[in-house]
């Protein structure tokens, strides 16, 4: 069977491609994924699926095969606000938007895996959920996913995320920490407004803002571990409207990354006590706020991860490559809150096609002849997990 599979994905190489460039023709942004959804919804009506809706804008096709287990493949939806630079018959038609991230792919590799998984239902003894969500870009889909119970009676849940790090054919699959941890923060300092001409008159909260800044960074630097990566980045400062006015009020935002829950602790706190200290030591008054968007660390189950190795390595699809942890975030985690997960990477780099920019970029892409191993991996994972348990 699991020859079968691979050969059926190769098969569905085709239908992956033109599924997957339709999605990046007609990009949507979190929470406006409509066309996408209905897309995909009437793929999986298709493919005789139940098909339910959640988290507004997503959907869950649902495969009964008797009794046993359930496993779960999940896919992301949504795109960017980025204006595509390729020159490509698939470029993006909708101005300021662009699937920059690879969701397209996603989508389609799992509208690819949710065929095949429907021809050899017969031979399955479980239930299988695909969930295409919404909103990972920002929106925490998944955590709205999770909240209205989805994931209640899920075993095990498997993702795949493509990657501009990895050679195209190339999978990583990685035990343990694997995606960061991201929050985000808005600081306040407040001081006394004057003529720049006469700062002495004044309490200036630029110069308490970048002392700040620096002494965020000796957190980092000289507070925690170096085997334990921290990053705390300052993004946006905001203040004054001209060149000779001391404001009053300076502004920063800013995002926390971390892979373990006892470092993120211990940063916020400290954040939290050098903004007040420094900006009292300043004069100033000093507000740190964390957002709650908070977004877990991606931590694959170990033995979903030996699992998944057994599998590729099996069949011979793909070269299976060495991933470290990496600070980007994923709301994959969410799920993982609920059942056992893996998040597995997809090579898509191409340096003879010129396919090397990174994700979020406006000349992101991926070489699509990579994608049928996706398909192939979404419906082995799926099949051997009922098969064994």
């Amino acid at each position: 069977m699991e020859d079968v599979i691979v050969r059926m994905a190769r098969e569905l190489g085709e239908y992956v491609i033109e599924r997957r460039r339709d999605f990046h023709m007609y990009p949507e942004l979190k929470y406006e994924e409509y066309r996408t959804s209905e897309a995909v919804a009437s793929e999986l009506r298709k493919s005789g699926y139940e098909v339910r809706r959640a988290a507004g804008t997503g959907v869950i096709g649902v495969l009964r095969c008797g009794e046993g287990p359930v496993v779960a493949l999940r896919a992301d939806m949504d795109a960017l606000p980025i204006q595509e630079e390729n020159d490509v018959p698939y470029r993006s038609r909708v101005p300021g938007k662009m699937h920059a991230c690879g969701h397209d792919a996603h989508t389609a590799m799992l509208l690819g895996a949710a065929r095949i998984l429907a021809s050899i239902k017969g031979s399955l003894k479980g239930t299988i959920k695909l969930i295409f969500q919404p909103a990972e870009e920002g929106g925490l889909g998944a955590k709205k996913i999770v909240e209205e119970g989805h994931l209640d009676d899920v075993d095990a849940v498997f993702g795949i995320h493509v990657s501009a790090d990895l050679p195209a054919g190339c999978v990583g699959v990685k035990e343990g920490p694997l995606l960061a941890a991201a929050d985000s923060f808005t600081v306040r300092i407040r001081g006394k407004g004057g003529h720049g001409a006469a700062p002495h008159q004044a309490i200036d909260p630029v110069v308490a803002a970048a002392d700040i800044i620096n002494a965020y960074q000796k957190i980092v630097s000289r507070e925690v571990s170096h085997l334990n990566p921290v990053i705390i980045s300052v993004t946006q400062v905001t203040a004054g409207t001209t060149f000779n006015v001391i404001p009053q009020e300076a502004v920063m935002r800013g995002t926390i990354r971390t892979l373990d829950e006892d470092a993120r602790t211990y940063v916020l706190r400290r954040m939290k006590e050098v903004t007040e200290g420094y900006a009292k030591a300043m004069r100033c008054s000093g507000e740190f706020i964390i957002e709650p968007d908070h977004v877990p660390a991606t931590i694959n189950d170990p033995e979903l991860a030996e699992f998944a190795k057994e599998v590729i390595k099996s069949v011979g699809i793909a070269e299976l490559a060495e991933v470290k942890p990496m600070m980007i975030s994923e709301d994959f985690s969410f799920y993982t809150t609920k059942a056992k997960g893996l998040f597995i990477i997809l090579g898509t780099r191409n340096e003879e096609k010129g396919i090397t920019y990174p994700h979020h970029h406006p000349k992101f892409d991926v070489d699509e002849s990579a994608l049928y191993i996706g398909t192939a991996i979404h419906a082995l994972l799926a099949y051997k997990y009922l098969a064994r348990h």
